[in-house]
């Protein structure tokens, strides 16, 4: 029976990031993963991500600010940068522009607030009726090229990936743990770190939790979420094209120029946290309403001039929500949850696993609002998107 210090289940963004950062302090790691790193059931597939800075609670602008040395280091790794720089746009009535500025300010984030016109001058490509916040350093990030970065700089640290391994049962032996798979022997680890999204409400009931750490997670809700991509139109095609942010008291939306798997041709699009709600991620099936479609055409039209209103692409992802729409990293008794989720956990992604690894080996704590039953936090006045 194979015996390691920590297993770590779930080769996504969060996973393969807490691997990489145990295995570089010397600890004994195995990655369990149910399909494949970045795997397209997950929610780390793809390869654009919005990456930026604003966040109407300061704790999230100081966690990015913490987590580009690292975007740095493991675009060492790859040898290619692993985020573009685009600039970021936000706007929308909802949109607390002074605050954030006073945040970026703060932190010595480089930034601009325009008025609607001086805007709409700049970027004839997008419709403006509020004042806008622009931020240079925001970009799109690539997410399954982390991954795949995270888990090789993991392996290179002496870690192990074992894929195609879905675990069906966990229990305590001998002070630490017994992982059972599908097939084959059990994993026995001394820690164990769950970082597997949307699955997550499947494999809850699994894990040995105690009853008081059990009723303190917050409650957890899948959605499958539908995504949009649209050409750009003459006479924009080689426009700047920044990310935006858009919050109006309607709907919250999410754009940026789309990644290779859409092959670069356009501008992918999404309303914020409007999709089908799930059991768990094993009930997506991949579909995209009619009527989605159809309002996601309606915006094109009335926001966004420079894109051609005729998807040429659409897929869906998965979001994990909690109601704060904070992150959950808290452990009970050996067992870490590591869920970094409600769509705006990307960005946060080579950090994720330091925070994880500090908490376990007696490093600094994780800030109270990802504890369980922490203080509540509110992030959703303005949240980025994935």
């Amino acid at each position: 029976m194979d015996s390691v210090s920590h297993v770590v289940i779930g080769a996504g963004l969060a996973g393969a990031s807490t691997a990489w950062h145990l295995a570089r302090r010397g600890h004994e790691v195995l990655l369990l993963e149910r399909d494949r790193p970045a795997s397209a059931r997950g929610s780390s597939h793809g390869s654009a991500r919005i990456f930026r800075y604003p966040y109407a609670n300061p704790l999230y602008t100081s966690l990015v600010q913490r987590a580009a040395p690292l975007w740095e280091e493991l675009s060492a790794i790859t040898g290619e940068p692993l985020i573009t720089r685009t600039g970021g746009l936000d706007h929308g009535d909802l949109v607390p522009s002074a605050g954030l500025s006073r945040t970026l300010a703060r932190y010595g984030i480089e930034h601009e607030l325009l008025a609607p016109d001086a805007a709409q001058a700049r970027w004839p490509q997008f419709r403006f009726e509020t004042e806008v916040l622009y931020q240079p350093d925001a970009g799109v990030l690539d997410a399954e090229g982390t991954v795949r970065a995270m888990v090789r700089a993991a392996r290179n640290h002496g870690a192990e990936l074992r894929t195609d391994w879905t675990v069906d049962a966990i229990e305590r032996a001998d002070g630490g743990y017994l992982v059972h798979g599908a097939t084959g022997e059990p994993v026995r680890a001394a820690q164990i770190v769950v970082a597997v999204g949307g699955w997550l409400p499947e494999l809850l009931p699994l894990l040995p939790l105690s009853d008081a750490f059990r009723a303190g997670l917050p409650t957890l809700e899948v959605t499958q979420e539908e995504v949009f991509h649209f050409p750009y139109a003459e006479p924009f095609v080689d426009a700047d094209w920044p990310t935006v942010i858009r919050q109006d008291r309607s709907s919250r939306s999410y754009a940026l120029p789309g990644g290779r798997d859409a092959g670069f041709r356009g501008f992918k699009i999404a309303e914020y946290h409007a999709g089908t709600a799930l059991a768990s991620a094993a009930d997506q099936d991949g579909r995209i309403a009619d009527a989605a479609r159809a309002a996601m055409v309606e915006r094109i039209v009335s926001e966004y001039p420079g894109l051609d209103p005729e998807p040429y692409a659409e897929t869906t992802c998965l979001f994990t929500m909690t109601p704060s729409e904070d992150f959950v990293i808290d452990g009970d008794d050996g067992i870490t949850i590591l869920s970094a989720c409600s769509g705006h956990g990307a960005k946060f992604a080579p950090l994720l696993g330091e925070l994880v690894a500090d908490e376990l080996t007696g490093g600094p704590r994780v800030p109270a609002e990802f504890r369980v039953a922490g203080p509540a936090s509110s992030p959703t006045e303005l949240l980025p998107a994935p």
